[in-house]
Protein backbone atom coordinates (compact mmCIF):
# COMPACT_ATOMS: atom_id res chain seq x y z
CA UNK A 1 0.00 0.00 0.00
CA UNK A 2 0.91 3.60 -0.81
CA UNK A 3 0.40 4.88 2.56
CA UNK A 4 2.81 2.11 4.04
CA UNK A 5 6.20 3.40 2.10
CA UNK A 6 9.30 2.71 4.24
CA UNK A 7 11.11 5.49 5.16
CA UNK A 8 13.78 4.64 2.28
CA UNK A 9 11.51 4.51 -0.40
CA UNK A 10 9.79 8.02 0.85
CA UNK A 11 13.44 9.41 0.75
CA UNK A 12 13.77 7.75 -2.90
CA UNK A 13 10.37 9.27 -3.98
CA UNK A 14 10.99 12.60 -2.91
CA UNK A 15 14.15 13.08 -4.55
CA UNK A 16 13.30 11.19 -7.54
CA UNK A 17 10.03 14.03 -8.19
CA UNK A 18 12.37 16.82 -6.78
CA UNK A 19 14.68 15.98 -9.59
CA UNK A 20 11.56 16.06 -11.91
CA UNK A 21 10.26 18.89 -11.22
CA UNK A 22 13.70 21.14 -11.37
CA UNK A 23 14.62 19.66 -14.59
CA UNK A 24 11.79 18.24 -16.35
CA UNK A 25 13.76 14.98 -17.80
CA UNK A 26 13.42 11.22 -16.84
CA UNK A 27 15.51 10.55 -13.49
CA UNK A 28 18.00 7.58 -13.46
CA UNK A 29 19.66 5.74 -10.10
CA UNK A 30 22.73 7.19 -10.20
CA UNK A 31 21.29 10.73 -10.38
CA UNK A 32 19.56 10.19 -7.35
CA UNK A 33 23.22 8.68 -5.80
CA UNK A 34 24.97 11.03 -7.06
CA UNK A 35 23.00 14.84 -5.94
CA UNK A 36 21.02 12.94 -2.74
CA UNK A 37 22.97 12.10 0.13
CA UNK A 38 21.08 8.71 1.01
CA UNK A 39 24.12 6.34 1.74
CA UNK A 40 22.80 3.62 -0.78
CA UNK A 41 24.44 2.42 -4.28
CA UNK A 42 23.16 2.75 -7.55
CA UNK A 43 21.86 -0.45 -7.66
CA UNK A 44 19.62 -0.17 -4.12
CA UNK A 45 18.22 3.15 -5.53
CA UNK A 46 17.72 1.06 -8.81
CA UNK A 47 15.44 -1.86 -7.50
CA UNK A 48 13.52 0.52 -5.13
CA UNK A 49 12.36 2.74 -7.71
CA UNK A 50 11.29 -0.05 -9.35
CA UNK A 51 9.06 -0.93 -6.50
CA UNK A 52 7.66 2.23 -6.54
CA UNK A 53 6.38 1.52 -10.46
CA UNK A 54 4.98 -1.15 -9.32
CA UNK A 55 2.79 0.89 -6.66
CA UNK A 56 1.73 3.08 -9.90
CA UNK A 57 4.13 6.04 -8.26
CA UNK A 58 6.54 6.38 -10.51
CA UNK A 59 6.51 5.39 -14.67
CA UNK A 60 9.29 4.29 -17.22
CA UNK A 61 8.01 5.73 -20.35
CA UNK A 62 11.16 4.50 -22.29
CA UNK A 63 12.67 1.44 -21.49
CA UNK A 64 16.54 2.67 -21.58
CA UNK A 65 15.42 6.16 -19.47
CA UNK A 66 15.10 6.85 -15.72
CA UNK A 67 11.60 7.36 -14.38
CA UNK A 68 8.80 9.82 -14.44
CA UNK A 69 6.45 10.81 -11.05
CA UNK A 70 2.74 9.41 -12.10
CA UNK A 71 -0.69 11.68 -10.84
CA UNK A 72 -0.72 9.62 -8.31
CA UNK A 73 3.24 9.67 -7.32
CA UNK A 74 3.18 13.26 -7.53
CA UNK A 75 -0.24 13.49 -5.36
CA UNK A 76 1.85 11.71 -2.61
CA UNK A 77 4.69 14.10 -2.44
CA UNK A 78 2.64 17.07 -2.47
CA UNK A 79 0.43 15.25 0.36
CA UNK A 80 2.78 13.51 3.10
CA UNK A 81 6.53 14.28 1.44
CA UNK A 82 6.64 18.14 0.48
CA UNK A 83 7.84 20.67 3.15
CA UNK A 84 6.50 23.82 2.01
CA UNK A 85 9.22 26.59 2.33
CA UNK A 86 7.73 30.14 4.12
CA UNK A 87 8.23 33.29 2.44
CA UNK A 88 10.58 35.31 3.67
CA UNK A 89 9.91 39.09 5.01
CA UNK A 90 10.79 40.81 2.38
CA UNK A 91 8.35 38.74 -0.01
CA UNK A 92 5.80 39.05 2.26
CA UNK A 93 5.97 42.85 1.91
CA UNK A 94 6.49 43.11 -1.62
CA UNK A 95 2.85 40.59 -1.90
CA UNK A 96 1.27 43.51 0.50
CA UNK A 97 2.68 46.19 -1.71
CA UNK A 98 1.70 45.08 -4.68
CA UNK A 99 -1.76 44.11 -3.98
CA UNK A 100 -2.73 47.17 -2.09
CA UNK A 101 -5.24 49.55 -3.82
CA UNK A 102 -8.11 51.62 -2.45
CA UNK A 103 -11.11 49.40 -4.50
CA UNK A 104 -12.00 45.65 -4.04
CA UNK A 105 -11.96 45.43 -7.96
CA UNK A 106 -8.52 46.79 -7.90
CA UNK A 107 -7.11 44.49 -4.90
CA UNK A 108 -8.20 41.41 -7.28
CA UNK A 109 -6.58 42.54 -10.84
CA UNK A 110 -3.61 43.51 -8.41
CA UNK A 111 -3.71 40.01 -7.00
CA UNK A 112 -4.03 38.18 -10.51
CA UNK A 113 -1.26 40.15 -12.30
CA UNK A 114 0.98 39.36 -8.85
CA UNK A 115 0.28 35.57 -9.01
CA UNK A 116 1.29 36.04 -12.74
CA UNK A 117 4.33 37.40 -12.17
CA UNK A 118 5.57 35.87 -9.20
CA UNK A 119 4.87 31.78 -10.10
CA UNK A 120 5.10 32.46 -14.18
CA UNK A 121 2.29 30.79 -14.79
CA UNK A 122 -1.23 31.64 -15.16
CA UNK A 123 -3.63 33.19 -12.47
CA UNK A 124 -7.27 32.96 -11.83
CA UNK A 125 -9.51 34.57 -9.19
CA UNK A 126 -13.18 34.00 -8.76
CA UNK A 127 -14.43 37.65 -7.61
CA UNK A 128 -16.81 37.33 -4.82
CA UNK A 129 -20.65 37.01 -6.01
CA UNK A 130 -22.45 39.95 -6.20
CA UNK A 131 -25.53 38.24 -5.52
CA UNK A 132 -24.14 36.96 -2.10
CA UNK A 133 -23.15 40.46 -1.09
CA UNK A 134 -24.32 41.97 2.29
CA UNK A 135 -26.25 45.38 1.80
CA UNK A 136 -25.50 47.97 4.14
CA UNK A 137 -27.79 50.40 2.87
CA UNK A 138 -29.68 51.83 0.13
CA UNK A 139 -30.09 55.43 -1.21
CA UNK A 140 -32.02 56.91 -3.95
CA UNK A 141 -30.76 60.14 -6.07
CA UNK A 142 -33.45 62.05 -8.02
CA UNK A 143 -32.83 62.78 -11.60
CA UNK A 144 -35.11 64.61 -13.99
CA UNK A 145 -38.00 63.24 -15.87
CA UNK A 146 -38.73 60.47 -13.16
CA UNK A 147 -35.67 58.61 -13.23
CA UNK A 148 -33.23 57.62 -9.84
CA UNK A 149 -29.83 56.46 -9.24
CA UNK A 150 -30.19 53.35 -6.60
CA UNK A 151 -27.20 53.65 -4.94
CA UNK A 152 -26.23 50.07 -3.24
CA UNK A 153 -23.38 50.31 -0.39
CA UNK A 154 -22.45 46.74 0.49
CA UNK A 155 -20.50 44.99 3.51
CA UNK A 156 -17.32 44.60 1.76
CA UNK A 157 -17.16 47.90 0.94
CA UNK A 158 -18.80 47.74 -2.73
CA UNK A 159 -20.66 50.59 -4.72
CA UNK A 160 -23.00 50.48 -7.44
CA UNK A 161 -25.42 52.58 -8.61
CA UNK A 162 -28.62 51.24 -10.73
CA UNK A 163 -31.03 53.58 -13.01
CA UNK A 164 -34.49 53.36 -11.52
CA UNK A 165 -37.67 54.59 -13.90
CA UNK A 166 -40.16 55.71 -10.80
CA UNK A 167 -42.49 58.66 -10.19
CA UNK A 168 -41.82 58.67 -6.47
CA UNK A 169 -42.16 62.47 -4.68
CA UNK A 170 -38.32 62.98 -3.92
CA UNK A 171 -39.28 64.41 -0.26
CA UNK A 172 -40.82 60.94 0.68
CA UNK A 173 -37.09 59.64 -0.13
CA UNK A 174 -35.61 59.97 3.13
CA UNK A 175 -38.27 57.95 4.90
CA UNK A 176 -38.68 55.35 2.07
CA UNK A 177 -34.43 55.05 2.74
CA UNK A 178 -35.09 54.63 6.63
CA UNK A 179 -38.18 51.87 5.50
CA UNK A 180 -35.59 50.06 3.18
CA UNK A 181 -32.46 50.31 5.05
CA UNK A 182 -33.92 48.61 8.41
CA UNK A 183 -35.92 46.38 6.49
CA UNK A 184 -33.31 44.74 4.53
CA UNK A 185 -29.63 46.03 5.81
CA UNK A 186 -27.63 42.71 6.22
CA UNK A 187 -29.47 40.90 3.89
CA UNK A 188 -27.76 39.15 1.18
CA UNK A 189 -28.64 40.19 -2.45
CA UNK A 190 -30.60 37.11 -2.83
CA UNK A 191 -31.92 37.41 0.35
CA UNK A 192 -33.05 40.99 -0.18
CA UNK A 193 -34.84 39.99 -3.81
CA UNK A 194 -36.59 37.32 -1.71
CA UNK A 195 -37.94 39.90 0.88
CA UNK A 196 -38.79 41.80 -1.27
CA UNK A 197 -41.38 39.50 -3.60
CA UNK A 198 -42.67 38.22 0.26
CA UNK A 199 -43.16 42.01 1.30
CA UNK A 200 -44.97 42.46 -2.04
CA UNK A 201 -47.31 39.84 -1.74
CA UNK A 202 -48.87 40.83 1.75
CA UNK A 203 -52.25 42.82 1.46
CA UNK A 204 -51.79 45.84 3.73
CA UNK A 205 -48.64 46.94 2.07
CA UNK A 206 -50.18 47.54 -0.92
CA UNK A 207 -52.12 50.55 -0.21
CA UNK A 208 -49.56 51.84 2.80
CA UNK A 209 -48.57 55.10 1.61
CA UNK A 210 -44.69 54.87 2.79
CA UNK A 211 -44.19 50.83 2.58
CA UNK A 212 -45.80 50.73 -1.16
CA UNK A 213 -43.67 53.53 -2.77
CA UNK A 214 -40.74 51.95 -1.05
CA UNK A 215 -41.15 48.11 -2.13
CA UNK A 216 -41.76 49.27 -5.64
CA UNK A 217 -38.36 51.02 -5.88
CA UNK A 218 -37.06 47.34 -3.90
CA UNK A 219 -38.65 45.65 -6.64
CA UNK A 220 -37.55 47.67 -9.72
CA UNK A 221 -33.62 47.86 -8.25
CA UNK A 222 -33.25 44.01 -6.77
CA UNK A 223 -35.76 41.83 -8.36
CA UNK A 224 -35.93 43.47 -12.30
CA UNK A 225 -32.30 43.77 -12.20
CA UNK A 226 -31.07 40.26 -14.00
CA UNK A 227 -28.77 37.79 -11.19
CA UNK A 228 -24.93 37.81 -11.80
CA UNK A 229 -22.79 35.58 -11.54
CA UNK A 230 -19.59 35.86 -10.17
CA UNK A 231 -16.47 37.48 -11.96
CA UNK A 232 -13.86 35.66 -12.87
CA UNK A 233 -10.27 37.76 -13.48
CA UNK A 234 -7.79 36.18 -15.50
CA UNK A 235 -4.08 36.80 -15.38
CA UNK A 236 -1.03 35.59 -17.30
CA UNK A 237 -2.79 33.09 -20.04
CA UNK A 238 0.21 33.02 -22.47
CA UNK A 239 2.21 31.55 -19.64
CA UNK A 240 0.29 28.41 -20.16
CA UNK A 241 0.87 27.93 -23.83
CA UNK A 242 4.53 27.50 -23.15
CA UNK A 243 3.28 24.46 -21.48
CA UNK A 244 1.23 22.49 -23.34
CA UNK A 245 0.62 20.81 -26.99
CA UNK A 246 -0.09 22.72 -29.91
CA UNK A 247 -3.15 20.33 -30.56
CA UNK A 248 -4.09 21.48 -27.04
CA UNK A 249 -4.33 25.20 -27.07
CA UNK A 250 -7.76 25.46 -29.03
CA UNK A 251 -9.09 23.68 -26.07
CA UNK A 252 -7.33 25.68 -23.62
CA UNK A 253 -8.05 28.68 -24.31
CA UNK A 254 -11.70 27.37 -25.17
CA UNK A 255 -11.84 26.70 -21.37
CA UNK A 256 -10.20 29.95 -19.78
CA UNK A 257 -12.73 32.13 -21.77
CA UNK A 258 -15.64 29.88 -20.45
CA UNK A 259 -15.99 31.31 -17.34
CA UNK A 260 -19.00 29.46 -15.84
CA UNK A 261 -16.26 26.25 -15.82
CA UNK A 262 -13.82 28.27 -14.27
CA UNK A 263 -16.42 28.92 -11.46
CA UNK A 264 -17.69 25.56 -10.94
CA UNK A 265 -13.95 24.88 -10.32
CA UNK A 266 -13.20 27.55 -8.08
CA UNK A 267 -16.49 26.90 -6.25
CA UNK A 268 -14.90 23.94 -5.28
CA UNK A 269 -11.83 25.38 -3.27
CA UNK A 270 -14.57 28.25 -2.09
CA UNK A 271 -16.55 25.92 -0.03
CA UNK A 272 -12.66 23.28 0.98
CA UNK A 273 -10.69 23.93 3.99
CA UNK A 274 -7.35 24.96 3.37
CA UNK A 275 -5.13 25.52 0.14
CA UNK A 276 -6.44 22.77 -2.65
CA UNK A 277 -4.42 21.21 -5.09
CA UNK A 278 -5.61 19.63 -8.03
CA UNK A 279 -3.56 17.55 -10.23
CA UNK A 280 -4.98 16.49 -14.02
CA UNK A 281 -8.01 14.50 -14.18
CA UNK A 282 -8.72 16.02 -10.96
CA UNK A 283 -9.51 19.24 -12.14
CA UNK A 284 -12.76 17.43 -14.30
CA UNK A 285 -11.56 18.95 -17.26
CA UNK A 286 -10.15 17.96 -20.11
CA UNK A 287 -8.13 20.70 -21.85
CA UNK A 288 -6.79 21.04 -18.03
CA UNK A 289 -5.72 17.20 -17.82
CA UNK A 290 -1.96 17.46 -18.13
CA UNK A 291 -2.27 20.35 -15.49
CA UNK A 292 -2.11 21.53 -12.15
CA UNK A 293 -4.13 23.88 -9.94
CA UNK A 294 -3.34 25.32 -6.44
CA UNK A 295 -6.16 27.25 -5.19
CA UNK A 296 -7.40 28.89 -1.92
CA UNK A 297 -10.22 30.48 -0.81
CA UNK A 298 -10.30 34.11 0.45
CA UNK A 299 -12.25 36.13 2.64
CA UNK A 300 -13.62 35.95 6.16
CA UNK A 301 -12.69 32.05 7.47
CA UNK A 302 -15.84 31.29 8.71
CA UNK A 303 -17.53 31.97 4.98
CA UNK A 304 -15.06 32.93 2.49
CA UNK A 305 -16.32 34.92 -0.76
CA UNK A 306 -13.81 33.95 -3.41
CA UNK A 307 -11.46 32.12 -4.57
CA UNK A 308 -7.66 32.30 -5.97
CA UNK A 309 -5.65 29.68 -8.53
CA UNK A 310 -2.78 29.41 -10.06
CA UNK A 311 -2.72 27.22 -13.18
CA UNK A 312 0.23 25.43 -14.36
CA UNK A 313 1.89 22.32 -15.98
CA UNK A 314 2.21 19.56 -13.50
CA UNK A 315 5.54 19.75 -13.48
CA UNK A 316 5.54 23.10 -11.29
CA UNK A 317 7.57 24.20 -8.19
CA UNK A 318 4.61 23.22 -5.76
CA UNK A 319 6.34 24.35 -3.13
CA UNK A 320 6.89 28.15 -3.85
CA UNK A 321 3.39 28.24 -5.88
CA UNK A 322 1.73 27.16 -2.68
CA UNK A 323 3.23 29.65 -0.32
CA UNK A 324 2.53 32.55 -2.70
CA UNK A 325 -0.77 31.62 -3.35
CA UNK A 326 -1.82 30.95 0.49
CA UNK A 327 -0.14 34.34 1.91
CA UNK A 328 -1.61 36.06 -1.13
CA UNK A 329 -5.25 34.61 -0.05
CA UNK A 330 -4.92 35.89 3.56
CA UNK A 331 -3.72 39.59 2.32
CA UNK A 332 -6.35 39.80 -0.06
CA UNK A 333 -8.72 38.77 2.88
CA UNK A 334 -7.19 41.59 5.08
CA UNK A 335 -7.18 43.84 2.71
CA UNK A 336 -10.91 43.34 1.96
CA UNK A 337 -11.86 42.90 5.42
CA UNK A 338 -9.90 46.58 5.98
CA UNK A 339 -11.62 47.99 2.73
CA UNK A 340 -15.09 47.04 4.20
CA UNK A 341 -14.67 48.80 7.39
CA UNK A 342 -12.97 52.18 6.09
Amino acid sequence: MVSDLSRRAQKILHAVVTEYLSVGDAVGSRTITRRHDLGLSPATVRNVMADLEELGLLEQRHTSAGRVPTATGLRFFIDSLLKVRGLTPREREEIRERVTAPSPDEVMQRASRLLSDLTHHAAVILAPNPDEARLERIEFLPLRDGKLIAVLVTTDGRIENRLVMDDVDPSRLDRIHNYLNQLLAGMTIDEVRERVIHELGEEQNKYDELVAPALRLGHAVFVKTPERSAEVVIAGQSNLLDDVQPEQIRDLLRTLEDKQTLVRLLDRTRTADGLQVFLGTETAMQALSNSSIVASSYGPEEQPIGALAVIGPMRMNYGKVMSVVDFTADTVSQLLADLAKA
